[in-house]
């Protein structure tokens, strides 16, 4: 926390700057995005804020993580609860605390929330340690301490340091959502009460891109208003004045209007609530388990109710349509193909038994539906990106050829031949074509905040030499292998950030499953290397697109790339220190996997390895892998399709759907999958959880509207969509706190059996 007499100071990473250093030099570089330096970037109160709140996140994901394979960032969680801690202690602070340090403390705790998975916590480790003497051919499957803290290290930076070079074309050129980013920024511009950040930046790239090149060229201090600061083409003074003309009128109306307070008493309320069922099943084990179906589903098709308000509070995260098609898995995976394995005797073992049981038969099936979409919609993502990278190639050329017409033209010759195809701007006479490539430059933040290209490429190189080193020294996996590993997960994460940038879902499992096939070539027969070589993908992927989310946020309030940088690497590194002793500590006092977490995921990770390197099916499960493989990789293809026709509405059979509406409930392969390969228990508090919310804000719109004809108030359009989002936030606060107080409670539980035994 910084001392009084850094009470007017800036922080930037590891440098401070004052405000009069800025006097000194110009504040922002021509055409450039400015970097807000009227408050702090960087401070060590946030980021030990930051590690504190996102080591609870660790437990909880920890937790989840190895019963469900359920993990979550709740980066807008972090940046509530970082803004709470701080507007407590207020008083006592000299320098007050703003967005961007609030951007920060939440980069800070999402990398370190997030670890279990881009080690591979609840996945490549339990899988290890579930091979068979004979198929780990004596490597080592189970790690002391230091190897685990070895183990996370390796796999730690080199997504971070490959994420930068990726901002610049998907955040700055392309402007792609990153809806999780998004709604982070917008949720630290409501609790610090500026304008919503993602208002009007079309209208205002338009306008801006103009401005920029017209204040160039004619010395003009022409200035728009961007996200609630003075954004100047020239080199301007702090009370520069905005002239009518050029400012973009926008409603800025923030996300919602709840107070803070409001907020945190609904986190600590649900926190409570939670927690408190998690002693509750503790010492009362059969409350976790009610057989509402009858005994006999319960018994012998595993057909459970875990009224657990932490899974509830997933589904509520998760969404409606997420939910139903996990329920819809849930119901065929469950309900109709386990029976059906156990009854023909395909699988005559218990049904709950991985090995001879139908819940390892059924799981083949989920993992081809993982399969069979993540490789479809991977290669469409990989199709797109290709015929842009064509599309900017044939962009460049095209530049290079008007700047050498224009160079051989007399200067008062303003015209682009018509042989071009080009049209000229009239005051400036530069080809329009060329502005469109200056906008790209127009919201990078001055150089002085980015990461330096030699800190990118120099980290790269020796993280990279780091993981093969370490794979080495506890695999004995050749140091060659390991740099394959590498250089195919690079290209996987930028398919990945992509996805992530579009959707919202970074296609992690999928990855990983893509660098299994490639390594079952390379080294086969080698199932420990395999599950390596997807766990290297994995860790690339996650790490990319996290760092890239919380970039997003930063972009979008005007904070520090650097700053937000170094607060990744600081969480992710604290965090291999924190993940490595809950997983042991864990491993001490539970059987995993076991009944209490059956770590599902490790399962999947296995099954893929094993199906790779030539192991047999199970009997009579090929024709079903075959039919659902083929539907789960026509539905990615068929949306592309209705995406693609630019119809407002799709008409199915009698009746007219709007696009939007049917792509939004579009069937997810991964979420039937995720309902195959989960227990029903978990799934159907998922479920409940996602209806009870969507049900609740249907009633409160229908109430208000009857409240409207009755002429005593009036929802339009603008004013429904409002209510909409504000329920939306505090659900999202409130399944927060479920999610949270069942996994913190349950990790100190696991605390005192630790130290009691």
């Amino acid at each position: 926390m910084p001392s009084p007499t850094q009470s007017r100071h800036t922080l930037d990473a590891a440098s401070v700057v004052t405000d009069d250093d800025y006097e000194q030099r110009p504040q922002i570089v021509v055409g450039r995005h400015m970097v807000d330096v009227s408050q702090p970037q960087f401070t060590w109160r946030a980021i030990v804020v930051g590690l504190l709140f996102g080591t609870l996140l660790c437990f909880s994901n920890l937790w989840f993580g190895l019963q469900s394979g359920w993990i979550s960032m709740m980066s807008l969680q972090s940046s509530l609860v970082g803004f709470a801690v701080f507007k407590a202690l207020e008083h006592v602070l000299d320098v007050p605390f703003g967005p961007a340090e609030n951007v920060v403390l939440q980069s800070t705790a999402v990398a370190t929330a997030t670890m279990p998975l881009a080690g591979g916590f609840v996945g490549i480790l339990p899988a290890l340690k579930l091979l068979e003497e004979s198929e780990s051919n004596g490597a080592r499957t189970v790690l002391n301490f230091g190897q685990l803290c070895a183990w996370g290290l390796a796999l730690t930076f080199f997504g971070v340091f490959f994420a930068i070079p990726l901002r610049r074309q998907t955040i700055i050129k392309e402007k792609l959502r990153f809806p999780s980013g998004t709604a982070t920024a917008q949720m630290i511009s409501v609790l610090h009460k500026r304008p919503d950040p993602t208002l009007a930046d079309e209208q205002l790239l338009a306008k801006t891109s103009a401005t920029a090149i017209n204040g160039a060229t004619h010395g003009r201090g022409s200035s728009v208003r961007r996200r609630g600061t003075v954004v100047t083409a020239d080199i301007v003074s702090d009370d520069s004045q905005v002239d009518d003309d050029d400012e973009v009128q926008t409603d800025y109306r923030p996300a919602d209007d709840v107070k803070w307070v409001t907020k945190l008493l609904i986190l600590f309320v649900s926190f409570t609530m939670s927690g408190i069922y998690a002693l509750l099943a503790h010492f009362f084990p059969v409350i976790a388990a009610l057989p509402v179906f009858g005994r006999r589903a319960s018994t012998d098709w595993a057909w459970n109710l875990m009224p657990s308000l932490s899974y509830a509070g997933q589904g509520i995260i998760m969404g409606l349509p997420t939910c139903v098609w996990m329920l819809v898995g849930s119901v065929v995976g469950w309900g109709i193909l386990s029976p059906l394995a156990k009854n023909e005797g395909w699988a005559p073992g218990p049904v709950t038994d991985w090995k001879t049981g139908s819940r390892g038969w059924i799981l083949w099936i989920s993992l081809a539906v993982m399969i069979a979409e993540s490789i479809i919609s991977l290669g469409l993502i990989s199709t797109k990106e290709l015929l842009q990278a064509l599309g900017r190639l044939r962009a460049f050329y095209n530049k290079r050829k008007i700047s050498s017409t224009l160079l051989s033209q007399p200067p008062d010759d303003v015209t682009t031949p018509d042989t071009l195809g080009q049209s000229v701007d009239d005051d400036t006479g530069v080809p329009k074509a060329a502005q469109i490539v200056a906008d790209a430059d127009l919201d990078e933040v001055d150089p002085r905040f980015l990461v330096p290209a030699w800190v990118t490429w120099g980290g790269l190189a020796a993280s990279t030499l780091l993981c093969m080193g370490v794979v080495k020294a506890l695999f004995d996996i050749p140091m060659y292998n390991t740099l394959i590993a590498v250089v195919l997960a690079l290209p996987l994460a930028v398919l990945g950030v992509r996805a992530l940038g579009e959707t919202d879902l970074n296609p992690v499992s999928g990855i990983g499953k893509v660098s299994q096939v490639v390594f079952a070539g390379i080294m086969p027969g080698n199932l420990v290397g395999n599950l390596v070589a997807g766990g290297i993908a994995e860790a690339g992927a996650q790490q990319a697109g996290d760092l890239m989310q919380d970039l997003k946020t930063g972009h979008l309030l005007n904070a520090s790339p650097r700053a937000q940088f170094i607060a990744q690497i600081i969480g992710s590194v604290f965090s291999v220190f924190v993940t490595a002793g809950a997983y042991l500590l864990y491993n001490k006092v539970y059987s995993i996997p076991g009944p209490q977490f059956p770590v599902p995921t490790a399962q999947v990770w296995l099954d893929m390895a094993r199906l790779v390197n030539g192991h047999p099916l199970p009997p009579h499960v090929w024709p079903f892998i075959a039919a659902f493989s083929v539907l789960f990789a026509l539905l990615p293809a068929a949306a592309v399709v209705v995406k693609s026709s630019g119809k407002e509405f799709v008409a199915i059979g009698p009746w007219s759907v709007r696009t939007s509406t049917l792509l939004r409930w579009w069937p997810s392969g991964i979420a039937f999958a995720i309902g195959i390969y989960n227990t029903p228990n978990f799934t159907l508090m998922r479920a409940i959880g996602a209806t009870s919310t969507a049900a609740f804000t249907e009633a409160v719109v229908s109430h208000r509207k009857r409240s409207s004809a009755d002429g005593s108030a009036v929802l339009s359009g603008q004013e429904e969509a409002f209510l909409r989002r504000k329920i939306a936030m505090l659900a999202i606060i409130l399944a927060s706190g479920f999610v949270l107080g069942e996994g913190t409670f349950s990790f100190f539980i696991l605390l005192a059996q630790a130290f009691a035994a």
